[in-house]
């Protein structure tokens, strides 16, 4: 069982007890979070958002607030004697996905009905040349 959900504007896959880093969250370390823009689910059969599947959500705790490795940014036009140099560390939360809920276990049968209708729909037409045939 698995969802696609958006957290911050990104997509993950997550699973059950999956440990992620995202971008900062708000909420204190040990703090529960719950993400609601689920974009897809597995769960034995493949159920798509349009745009998110509604009654779904994931529940997740924040474990830690940490920065990213330092990326180096280096500017340099030759033969001008221009060089920048600059760096940015990303802010980042590592959370947990503890549980995915609002599964509905009963499946609906909604082709059932459509069907019905097709059958219904041919059988008069089938008794009127019947009909024709026996009046010749």
């Amino acid at each position: 069982m698995f969802a696609i959900v958006e957290i911050a504007g990104l997509q993950y896959k997550v699973e059950q007890d999956q440990k992620l880093f995202v971008n900062r969250l708000k909420g204190d370390k040990g703090g529960k979070v719950s993400f609601d823009k689920v974009l897809l689910t597995v769960n034995g059969s493949t159920t798509i958002g349009a745009p998110a599947v509604s009654g779904i959500t994931v529940d997740a705790e924040i474990l830690d607030h940490v920065k990213a490795d330092k990326v180096i940014i280096f500017k340099k036009k030759r033969r001008k004697g221009y060089e920048k140099k600059n760096g940015h560390r990303q802010s980042l939360t590592q959370i947990v996905i503890t549980g995915i809920t609002g599964f509905d276990n009963k499946k609906e049968k909604k082709a059932a009905a459509p069907k019905a209708k097709k059958a219904a729909a041919t059988e008069p037409a089938a008794t009127e040349t019947q009909n024709s045939e026996s009046a010749e």
